[in-house]
């Protein structure tokens, strides 16, 4: 079965320099979208293909090109601060690949100095968002106080089933896309590997947290470090359509 990869850059050309030498040699074929330019560096391996946009578009726009253009029955999609480790994809393919209703699978991911991320996540609640949204985060410290959102006391070992992984690095099976319509385009930002993993869900698609497979990952975190920020901003909104698509996620207190 092939795989193939997408990065999406936007202005990441000195990250790319770090991450495309070990993903490049893990996948059958790999495509940058530069969505700006000075995207990516000049000297790109020769597998590596770049598709340079005439102007910038939204994060799943840019993934749904990046699918268009690939041939894989496996999708890697990988954030430019993503490093993985040499047999991350092969350790991710492996196990979903034994698994005919796997759609979407991630790896065990960690900061820099090795810290654990928790990136399986629960399906968000109303109560958590707002605390993870406003000004009761200071007091209540999301990635300390929300266990069961986080997953904070189940740092495991071996895989298990998520309801919704972090969209830094994850291996997608293309018939998954193909059903429930790949990336939704409608967010400006942020918000897109929830939904990805609910729509999957609710078609009947699995997903796995894999820590065999694993990457690290320099999480910026951006949307936490303020709360009127423009990031900030378009995360509400994306939560905002988020619930208008699926009304059924207020029953979720």
């Amino acid at each position: 079965m092939s795989v193939s990869a997408i990065v999406v850059s936007h202005g990441h050309a000195r990250e790319l320099e770090t991450l495309v030498p070990v993903l490049e040699p893990q996948v059958d074929e790999l495509v940058v979208v530069a969505n700006t330019p000075g995207s990516t560096p000049s000297d790109l391996p020769g597998r590596v293909r770049v598709l340079e946009n005439a102007r910038p578009l939204r994060l799943a726009e840019n993934v749904n090109l990046g699918v268009a253009a690939t041939d894989g029955e496996w999708i890697v999609y990988s954030n430019p601060d993503v490093i993985p480790a040499p047999d991350a994809v092969g350790a991710l393919h492996g196990f979903a690949s034994t698994r005919p209703r796997c759609g979407i699978a991630g790896p065990r991911t960690v900061w820099p100095d090795g810290r654990w991320q928790p990136t399986r996540r629960s399906f968000p609640t109303v109560s958590g968002t707002l605390v993870r949204r406003t000004p009761l985060r200071r007091l209540f410290p999301p990635l300390e106080r929300q266990t069961a959102h986080y997953h904070l006391d189940e740092d495991v070992e071996e895989p298990v089933e998520a309801d919704w992984l972090l969209g830094a690095f994850l291996l997608l099976r293309r018939e998954t896309l193909a059903e429930i319509g790949g990336f939704d385009e409608g967010f400006r930002h942020y918000v897109e590997d929830i939904d990805l993993c609910y729509r999957a869900m609710r078609a009947g698609w699995e997903r796995w947290y894999v820590p065999g497979a694993r990457v690290t990952h320099d999480w910026a975190q951006v949307t936490d470090k303020g709360f009127l920020s423009r990031n900030s901003l378009w995360h509400a909104r994306s939560m905002a359509r988020f619930v208008r698509k699926h009304p059924e996620t207020m029953a979720r207190l």
